[in-house]
């Protein structure tokens, strides 16, 4: 595609993303449907480029100031995915100045808000967290490109299995640090057509989203709730560790997404799996199950904010007031999902926030009112599941955030994984 085409599709991709009218994924995809002749390639460089503006929107936009022309046009330039000459062999001679001297300025030039690219309701709580040297260590992977993790499906597959599979296709892959069950690929190949995706063998899910299905820790025979199952990646990973045996419910209130787990579950081979739409956390169908349940996950719905490498976009698109609402929402949603475990059961409460009022908050709080929910320090439990990783490592999934090792804190700049957050409680 000629780079002067390239560059205007991409000007109109990010004055769309920058409505906020839509999810920025949602957006995309609208755009590529309506662009059907786009090969991957140029889908590829839209997508990166849009993305970039999201991720580094306050820096771009003060630097576009200085520039001419359309302000899109500038926020394109300035977050093109590719090669500077490449875009540059369309851009005037004063454009071309304008970019050298944005390229060139140093972070240490920079106001903090250009350097962090956070609104300030966000910002100021993850300094006041974490000090200001992990603060900057955080911001800087958060305006990174986040990695591709698979889960490999270990009802048929091994890990080492797959991993030399993918070798023989020409994916680089790597065992991810922490979960057993996963693979880190550098770059973004397409795996939808290899007979390892196409069978089930693997599906594409973070390191640390594993983690939280590990933490329940679910065996075989038992009965199961996956409580906010989304989409159904956590689902499948229970439904593996169960041996395709018991009964997994995975409740949604949303049928919608309920549907994106049909495939996936056909791909998986498993049987155990029942979805079923809710309609609140209170549904009939969630009362039924009261006390019978083995264990229960309730990955709440949340601010999403610790997929900001992957979701740029939330950050402007939530706010102080949204938290505050949603953290109401997650303590009714736990609450609720409490009643289904038997005495003995397992409770598994998760975030992908990297605020404390949607975290420990909501966890103390349910703590307080639940006296017949006992905590269990989320380090004991993985230390035996990760065995035999060194408990000095394990101990790092925990000592990102305070109390030191009841929650599982997870960061993008310690851990290379999304922000998540778990708590786990066992019922007398």
């Amino acid at each position: 595609m000629h780079p002067q085409t390239l560059l205007d599709l991409c000007a109109e991709l990010v004055r769309l993303t920058l409505k906020f009218e839509h999810p920025a994924d949602a957006v995309v995809s609208h755009f590529f449907r309506d662009h059907r002749g786009l090969g991957p390639r140029e889908r590829a460089t839209l997508a990166e480029t849009a993305y970039a503006v999201l991720r580094k929107k306050l820096l771009f936009e003060r630097l576009a100031l200085s520039g001419s022309g359309p302000k899109e046009r500038r926020l394109a330039i300035l977050g093109f995915s590719g090669a500077r000459e490449f875009i540059k062999s369309v851009l005037s001679e004063q454009e071309k100045q304008w970019l050298d001297a944005c390229d060139g300025v140093r972070p240490d030039e920079l106001l903090d808000l250009h350097r962090h690219n956070l609104p300030d309701w966000l910002a100021q709580p993850l300094k006041e967290r974490l000090g200001d040297q992990e603060f900057w260590a955080l911001t800087e992977s958060l305006n990174q490109q986040a990695g591709l993790d698979l889960r490999v499906n270990t009802l048929h597959d091994k890990r080492e299995d797959v991993l030399r599979e993918l070798k023989t296709a020409g994916i680089t892959a790597q065992p991810t640090p922490y979960s057993p069950w996963g693979l880190r690929i550098a770059n973004k190949p397409a795996l939808n057509k290899l007979d390892v995706f196409t069978r089930g063998a693997i599906e594409v899910q973070d390191e640390g989203s594993q983690l939280l299905a590990l933490l329940v820790e679910a065996r075989r025979g038992e009965m199961v709730v996956d409580f906010c199952a989304g989409a159904g990646g956590k689902t499948l990973a229970l439904g593996a560790s169960m041996r395709n045996t018991g009964r997994l419910y995975a409740f949604d209130t949303s049928a919608h997404r309920l549907d994106a787990l049909k495939p996936r579950l056909a791909r998986s081979g498993l049987s155990n799996v029942h979805p079923a739409a809710i309609a609140h956390e209170r549904d009939e169908r969630v009362k039924r199950l009261s006390g019978k349940i083995d264990r229960v996950l309730v990955d709440a719905p949340c601010s999403g904010l610790g997929t900001l490498r992957r979701n740029p976009d939330l950050k402007w698109r939530q706010s102080a007031q949204a938290v505050q609402e949603m953290a109401a929402k997650q303590a009714a949603i736990l609450d609720s999902a409490a009643r289904l475990l038997k005495p003995g059961g397992r409770l598994v409460y998760a975030t992908c926030s990297l605020l404390r009022q949607e975290n420990e908050d909501v966890a103390e709080a349910f703590s307080a009112a639940h006296p017949d929910f006992d905590r269990v320090p989320v380090a004991d439990l993985l230390e035996r599941l990760l065995a035999p990783l060194p408990a000095q490592t394990v101990d790092k999934l925990c000592s990102g955030g305070e109390n030191g090792r009841n929650y599982l804190h997870l960061w993008p700049h310690q851990h290379n994984t999304d922000g998540f957050f778990a708590a786990v409680w066992h019922k007398r």
